[in-house]
């Protein structure tokens, strides 16, 4: 049974990402905001314990990037690394990348990319390009094809790179996952010149035949949609905690403000025009946080059928929750909304990501009509 209420653990653990995060809003140091979070255990906390993580789950980690961006400090690659790399490795690699990977994934000594979205396949993955093939001499894989909006790849020790492999029996071509080092001949990269400025780069790869060991596929070669989806899910939910963690973030500056700002003979916050709509972006978020916990513990407890409904909608309301939540926060502060003093205009941006990444919120309400609703596909 799903408990929305929150555990003990688990507010004693919002407490401490908060008060750890206190203070840190506007830094641009991320790697050493990476290495101490890394250092109490919160990067790590949803990796086996086995491996030097704290054997907890997507819901202990999603609790942790909410709280990081509500004080003004998230970390993107949290989402990748962790979430989409760790959790597939976890449950699909052999015990040989485990080892590898796992503990310096846990301990933040190594980050790890993923690479999935291509230049013509955007939204449909059945239309990656990205090809693997055998060397039948030496038994290694070689990759051909590019990738973009790839975060984070210029500080990542690898990529996980989502690629196709032919079926022998069927001729047909099936999803299959590879860790490409960074250093790996054939293996480059290209940044993307984003107007969203953002600590974490966003590039775009090309792999000519870039050479890999037999080891270097994760999983099952013929697991396909399974593992990719291993990895998904937790992508869409942790998207979900760092767009509530930004509109908190924004909420909590625009509530601040009304408090004190004073026009006339009250603070502004005392006319219902500004305090409406403030609490109705409250509202949102916390409904779409209820979604969000749903998710990941149905996620956690091994449902990925229910977890897959769940993540889509609790990534689509926190990305609507958030950019209207960041709206009406700059809109109460006025001018003083788009000054860099209060740091929200750029939030107007930023905000827009959860609407787009990893999936546009088209997509979600065409996932639901079909998957939940039995609707006809018009594609």
């Amino acid at each position: 049974m799903t408990i929305l209420i929150e555990s003990d653990e688990h507010k004693a653990l919002r407490e401490a990402v908060a008060s750890f995060a206190k203070g840190r809003s506007g830094t641009a140091d991320n790697k050493t905001l990476w290495r101490e979070a890394a250092k109490l255990g919160y990067i790590g906390v949803n990796l086996p314990e086995e491996y030097g993580g704290g054997g907890g789950g997507i819901a202990e980690l999603s609790l942790v990037l909410e709280e990081l961006g509500t004080a003004g400090c998230p970390l993107l690659m949290m989402i990748v690394s962790p979430a989409i790399c760790g959790t597939v490795i976890a449950r699909f690699g052999t015990d040989a990348q485990k080892r590898e990977w796992l503990p310096a994934l846990a301990d933040g000594s190594r980050l790890m990319a993923f690479g999935i979205t291509e230049p013509d396949a955007g939204s449909n993955s059945h239309r990656i390009t990205t090809t693997a093939r055998r060397d039948e001499a030496s038994g290694d894989w070689l990759l051909t094809g590019r990738k973009v909006f790839v975060s984070g790849v210029d500080i990542a020790d690898a990529t996980l790179i989502v690629g196709r492999t032919e079926d022998s029996r069927t001729g047909s071509l099936k999803p299959c996952l590879f860790i490409v080092p960074r250093d790996a001949p054939g293996f480059t990269r290209r940044p993307i010149d984003m107007e969203l400025h953002a600590v974490e780069k966003q590039f775009e790869l090309v792999l000519d035949d870039v050479r890999l060991p037999a080891d270097a596929l994760v999983g099952d070669e013929d697991a396909g949609l399974l593992q990719l989806f291993a990895g998904l899910n937790p992508e869409r939910i942790m998207t979900a905690a760092f767009a509530i963690g930004m509109g908190r973030y924004a909420l909590g500056k625009a509530i601040a403000y009304a408090r004190e700002r004073t026009v006339w003979k009250t603070p502004i916050g005392a006319h219902q025009a500004i305090a409406h709509p403030l609490a109705q972006a409250h509202i949102d978020l916390e409904l779409a946080r209820l979604m969000m916990q749903k998710a990941a513990q149905l996620y956690d407890a091994g449902d990925d059928a229910g977890a897959g409904e769940a993540a889509n909608m609790a990534k689509y309301a926190a990305g609507e929750a958030c950019v209207k939540a960041v709206d009406q926060s700059v809109h109460t502060l006025g001018g003083n909304g788009l000054t860099r003093e209060f740091g929200l205009a750029s939030l107007i941006t930023a905000s827009r990501v959860a609407r787009i990444a990893p999936v546009s919120r088209e997509m979600i309400l065409n996932y639901v009509s079909h998957q939940t609703l039995g609707l006809p596909k018009s594609y």
